[in-house]
């Protein structure tokens, strides 16, 4: 199993990471804030404009280290990575694989998103009886359900992601009622994302960017090639294999998002919005998501395909692998991650 060791997060947007000796330094103003040993780093996530210096991007490159560079609103700009692991004839395999099983693969990641968001709002409904005769939720519920069984009748890619759409339109439309705290200052509309326009999608972007760029550098390290997807249409400098991977796990980031609005961690202060009306999370607002998102991931699960308790940290190493398994024909089938 592999070692879970920490992904840093650089939110200070002056911050200037360099490399001295065997240790990433991060600088502002020229003072030393931080000294971290190589080995202790697994992924870097840069939320500054200075960046780095190429002595540690070199550095980073030979160990294997990834570093996402994103904006300081959440939006992903590039990221840095060695040689890729694994060998030509997986990533040969992998383009063979989505050519033949695209539709086969959208439907079980589509249906997986759907059972897993069901379970999500079920969770709710359980942690609150007042919810449970609201006939809206029990609408998307069938909804939810109906869903899982026109993906299998579909007979095209566009016609899932169709059916997805509707899907999540109608999930987001109960969203705010699992919102159940009554003194959270946020309300939560529709579902915006370029730019987020209220606190409740900007912590919800911003959450999402991280575990995509989680299952980016997960697929990397099994030699899988997270830019060829079989679901999201391929685009430059999109890591399309990391967004259809993390259509699983969406519910993870909801749930994750839910609980930090209905125990008021996030308050108004924490965000700011811009004049053309677009709602960031502020310096402080972001080191509060990651904080308890790394400590999120330290918590231990029990994996339903693995049948194994491992850190939450894991799932996309662990979902990554499985997906490489299936792509060099160890196994009959890609298990997709499905709550229990």
């Amino acid at each position: 199993m592999r070692k879970l060791l920490n992904t840093i997060y650089i939110t200070n947007e002056f911050a200037y990471l360099t490399l001295e000796g065997e240790n990433l330094v991060c600088k502002i103003e020229d003072a030393d804030k931080i000294r971290i040993p190589f080995d202790n780093i697994e992924n870097i996530v840069c939320f500054n404009y200075n960046g780095c210096s190429p002595a540690l991007m070199g550095k980073c490159v030979s160990k294997s280290i990834p570093i996402n560079f994103i904006s300081p609103q959440g939006k992903f700009l590039a990221k840095v990575c060695g040689e890729t692991k694994g060998n030509v004839f997986l990533r040969v395999s992998q383009i063979d694989v989505f050519r033949a099983k695209s539709i086969v693969l959208t439907q079980n990641t589509m249906a997986a998103k759907f059972s897993n968001t069901r379970q999500l709002i079920r969770r709710s409904l359980h942690d609150n009886p007042k919810l449970r005769e609201d006939e809206e939720i029990q609408s998307v519920l069938e909804t939810l359900r109906d869903g899982i069984d026109k993906v299998y009748l579909a007979d095209s890619v566009e016609e899932i992601i169709g059916i997805e759409g509707n899907c999540a339109k109608n999930y987001f439309s109960i969203f705010d009622k699992l919102i159940t705290n009554d003194k959270v200052p946020f309300t939560f509309t529709l579902r915006s994302k370029r730019p987020p326009l209220d606190p409740v999608n900007a912590v919800l972007s911003f959450v999402y960017t991280l575990a995509t760029s989680e299952f980016a550098s997960a697929l990397e390290t099994v030699g899988l090639d997270s830019y060829i997807g079989f679901c999201h249409a391929l685009r430059s400098g999109r890591s399309s294999l990391a967004c259809d991977l993390v259509e699983e796990v969406r519910c993870i980031v909801e749930r994750f998002v839910l609980t930090l609005l209905n125990l008021r961690i996030l308050s108004e202060k924490d965000f700011e919005t811009q004049i053309s009306g677009a709602v960031w999370l502020t310096d402080d607002g972001r080191k509060k998501v990651i904080s308890h998102w790394q400590e999120k991931k330290r918590t231990d699960m029990l994996h339903p395909y693995l049948k194994q308790k491992i850190p939450l940290g894991l799932l996309a190493y662990v979902q990554s692998n499985l997906f490489a398994k299936y792509i060099r024909g160890d196994i009959d089938e890609y298990p997709c991650f499905l709550l229990r």
